[in-house]
């Protein structure tokens, strides 16, 4: 997740004041030292300051800081088009399209060149890659060896073996979403803690990471309290001058947790302000302005793209009773479908990659709705 999916210009001013007062004041990448990044997984991904990457690790249970080097602001921030990025990514690593997977993407809000978290093959054995595209289309590999890196270990991560009740990999979700907010990188996923799902702020430059907070929320369309599921995708946002986190989980609770609340070691009873409709993952969720007015958008694994107006958002109180779709509004975007991933991309248009209907992958920008 990039500074795109941080905020937006008006209501997030102590994400963007707090980053560039940290970028002015602090050489972040003079933390970093020239070696060889060893990934065991790319993930999910966020740009902090100065081109700095971060990248989630999940199977390495580390979030690296990567220095891209990439620094320059871009003259102009024109449409993107790319199709069929998946095949093209395929004949760059040498192997066939079904045997890579995109796993995120994050825009350099400076260059406003696109990053690209990649497997190369399937299961344990996949290769990490990351990936540069230019808007031009330009496509280069980031070199993990003789890189400026840094990284922080989780210390509570589940185990390698850890299985959930389907036989499902839960250290695959130690880290399922990042953003940099004024020094800090914001994690969220799973712990080996009985209450699982966590969220922990690691401040920037690296030193060690904390246990992190327990999440608990009320699951309206299942009808209890969860402690386990963990956190999909999330945004910062401030309401009434207080910073927030709004996170989004899978049958698809909308949940505010206030970021003064995320103290290493306690736990935190997050306010559910909306139910977005069972059988659905939430992928990522950006906020942006239009009009004067700051809205969200979000794609989703079975309900397409949807766009939710934030004002009168401290008005919701929280839901406490089994229910079906309620809350926090929402309309759904009919023009885009098969959205992947999203970022932002400026102001006025998102970075998306697309499936197709021949099952190919498109990168392209696509106007705010």
């Amino acid at each position: 997740m990039s500074l795109g999916k941080l905020c937006s210009v008006a209501c997030c001013l102590f994400l963007v004041a707090g980053l560039a007062a940290g970028a002015a004041t602090t050489d972040y990448s003079s933390s970093l030292k020239s070696g060889r990044a060893d990934l065991k997984s790319a993930g999910v991904l966020a740009f902090g300051p100065d081109g700095i990457l971060f990248v989630g690790d999940s199977m390495g249970a580390a979030i690296f800081a990567l220095d891209t080097q990439d620094r320059t602001a871009a003259k102009s921030a024109g449409p993107v088009e790319i199709k069929g990025i998946n095949e093209k990514i395929a004949a760059m690593l040498g192997t066939a399209p079904d045997q890579i997977l995109i796993n995120d993407m994050a825009v350099n809000p400076l260059s406003k060149k696109i990053y690209l978290s990649v497997s190369r093959g399937r299961g344990p054995d996949a290769l990490p890659v990351i990936l540069r595209v230019s808007p031009s289309g330009k496509m280069e590999e980031l070199a993990l060896e003789g890189v400026k890196y840094s990284k922080v270990m989780l210390p509570n991560a589940p185990e390698a073996d850890a299985k959930d009740g389907r036989g499902q990999s839960r250290r695959v979700e130690a880290i399922t979403d990042l953003a940099f907010v004024d020094g800090k990188v914001f994690v969220a996923g799973l712990s080996n803690e009985e209450f699982a799902s966590n969220l922990r702020a690691i401040p920037f430059p690296f030193s060690q990471a904390e246990k992190g907070t327990s999440v608990e929320i009320f699951h309206g369309s299942h009808g209890r309290f969860e402690t386990n599921a963990p956190i999909r995708t999330f945004v910062p946002y401030t309401i009434k001058a207080e910073p927030y986190i709004l996170a989004a989980y899978t049958c698809t609770p909308l949940v505010k947790v206030p970021v003064s609340s995320l103290k290493p070691g306690t736990k935190v009873m997050g306010t559910t302000i909306a139910e977005l409709g069972n059988r659905n993952r939430p992928l990522d969720m950006i906020v942006y302005q239009k009009g004067g007015k700051d809205f969200l958008l979000m794609n989703n694994s079975s309900r397409g793209v949807m766009k939710m107006s934030t004002e009168r958002i401290e008005t919701y109180q929280s839901i406490t009773k089994q229910t079906e779709v309620t809350g926090l509004p929402y309309e759904t975007i009919e023009s885009l479908k098969g959205v992947e991933q999203l970022d932002r991309f400026d102001d006025e248009n998102a970075m998306m990659l697309v499936r197709a209907g021949n099952g190919s992958l498109d990168l392209k920008t696509v106007a705010l709705p």
